[in-house]
């Protein structure tokens, strides 16, 4: 007898910016949630309509445009606001990246969830837990649901998401690295917000022992290694 797994879990790299974008989903409900869903909404809704998915949230890592839709680079990515307008679900955002989401996509504040360190949403039977994650973005988040992190551009494969760009901070992507996640148990799988790396997906064990931006036992040196000091 086979038993059914208690998670699917899609990653589909799309656009030209090598973006992960994400699909969780309750196999027993068909409930699911779309992460970062951003340049070609049209094949993630035909795909999960395949699967005889029906799409309850939309979760958002940061408010970038390559993740979040919007305009970038002199063309207009389709992202979050037209995947609500087919499917009529929630946008679950970091209360600290509320501002920047509806800037930079224009929904308002009622497609919104915004949530916080620590708070938790069920996708079907599933629950997910939202790891609030500063340093990239003010309200930079992760997910982690069954033992899987969905990172977005916090952590990467053997890297990390950049500091020097506006809102970013490296302080705080030192301890959202060497505190928040570093805590994390050495089994969970990371997968990251993009393809910049052979491998698509590690552990947090891999990158404690091969990351080096996870291996630093002080604040001075990690900024020293980015270019910074205090």
């Amino acid at each position: 007898m086979t038993t059914e797994p208690k998670l699917a879990l899609v990653q589909a790299q799309l656009g030209p910016m090598a973006n992960y974008v994400y699909i969780i989903a309750d196999p027993t409900t068909r409930e699911a949630a779309v992460v970062d869903p951003a340049w070609e909404i049209d094949r993630i809704v035909r795909y999960c309509e395949s699967k005889d998915y029906t799409i309850k949230q939309i979760l958002l890592t940061h408010y970038h445009q390559d993740h979040l839709g919007g305009h970038l680079m002199g063309q207009n990515i389709e992202g979050a606001a037209e995947l609500v307008a087919r499917v009529k679900a929630k946008v679950y955002v970091n209360k600290h990246e509320a501002e920047g989401v509806k800037r930079v996509s224009g929904l308002s504040d009622s497609d919104l969830v915004k949530v916080e360190a620590g708070d938790t949403t069920r996708i079907g039977q599933l629950d997910l837990k939202f790891v609030h994650t500063p340093g990239h973005t003010p309200g930079s988040q992760c997910f982690l649901v069954e033992g899987n992190l969905i990172s977005g551009d916090t952590l990467f494969v053997n890297s990390c998401g950049r500091v020097d760009l506006p809102g970013a901070s490296p302080e705080d992507m030192y301890y959202s690295l060497n505190h928040t996640l570093k805590n994390l148990d050495d089994s969970t799988v990371v997968y990251p917000g993009h393809a910049y790396s052979s491998e698509s997906s590690t552990t947090i064990g891999d990158q404690k022992r091969h990351n080096m931006y996870m291996r630093f036992n002080n604040l001075d040196d990690f900024l020293m290694a980015m270019g910074y000091s205090r």
